[in-house]
């Protein structure tokens, strides 16, 4: 198989662009072969080997398997963190949430509620190798993945088995001076609008909220923030744009001030920050 039939084959599904991109990818990550190489024709090198597990990677992706799955990688922030499934997968619109943080405090302390792959929190720390950060999830699964990322990519982070929804810790107050979160907020009526290879094979539990209460893992955030966060100190959220105004409201119903939303690169609300 090459790349110019990989991609063929899964135009029908992906369409060509990205049908395209994710045979690149397969090449290049499993590969290690540039576009370049693919231009010249190293693709048709490839041993027997390499040529039946190409073979099993194309049926894989026919059955709308998430390439990052079946690869096991994903980047973020232009990283390779690994990635398994029942671990949600690193978006690009995680990466805009990121880079909106800007430390005063480089030895500030941190703290990343739902982990997942742990790339928020890995990048903090890359980023701000003097800060203190702290890592929650609730799945074991999860932490296990984002530990390995933490030892790959050389940094100190805390990881911790939390439900912040039956969080039994004990508070100290003034712990933190930044809270950062990408928690689960699609309502199950957004479901059907929703991707295949994302509803068959990514973590719900990472993903959906009741249609009830969509704000529910940010009221729990923001109220366990009002007792952690130092003075002055900041929530950042990503968000579905379709709940910002409700929660910039709960927000500013809690207490806290210098409330911003911020698009994303599609034009769409997809964060909000304030500070206690």
């Amino acid at each position: 198989m090459t790349y110019e039939t990989l991609w063929h084959l899964l135009t029908p599904l992906y369409g060509e662009g990205e049908a395209k991109a994710i045979a690149r990818m397969v090449y290049e990550v499993r590969y290690g072969l540039t576009f370049t190489d693919l231009c010249i024709g190293k693709d048709t090198q490839l041993s027997a080997d390499d040529q039946a597990e190409l073979e099993e990677i194309a049926q894989r992706l026919e059955r709308h398997e998430p390439i990052q799955y079946v690869l096991a990688k994903a980047e973020f922030m232009g990283e390779w963190y690994d990635v398994e499934p029942g671990v949600l997968i690193p978006r690009p619109e995680t990466e805009e949430l990121v880079r909106w943080i800007v430390l005063k405090e480089t030895t500030a302390n941190i703290l990343d509620i739902g982990t997942g792959s742990g790339c928020i929190a890995i990048t903090l720390a890359a980023m701000y190798p003097k800060a203190t950060v702290t890592a929650w999830d609730i799945s074991e699964k999860a932490l296990k993945v984002a530990r390995t990322n933490a030892i790959r990519h050389k940094v100190n982070v805390l990881f911790q088995q939390v439900d912040i929804l039956a969080n039994s810790q004990q508070p100290k107050a003034n712990s933190y001076d930044i809270i950062i979160s990408n928690p689960p907020y699609i309502c199950n009526k957004e479901r059907e609008a929703m991707e295949q290879n994302v509803l068959d094979y990514e973590p719900h539990e990472a993903l959906f909220v009741p249609d009830e209460d969509p704000l529910l893992f940010y009221r729990a955030i923001a109220e366990y923030g009002k007792k952690v966060l130092k003075p002055d100190g900041w929530l950042y959220f990503e968000i579905n744009p379709l709940y910002a105004e409700p929660l910039r409201e709960l927000l500013h119903s809690m207490s806290y001030h210098d409330i911003e939303c911020k698009d994303d690169q599609y034009g769409k609300q997809r964060m909000i920050r304030a500070r206690r």
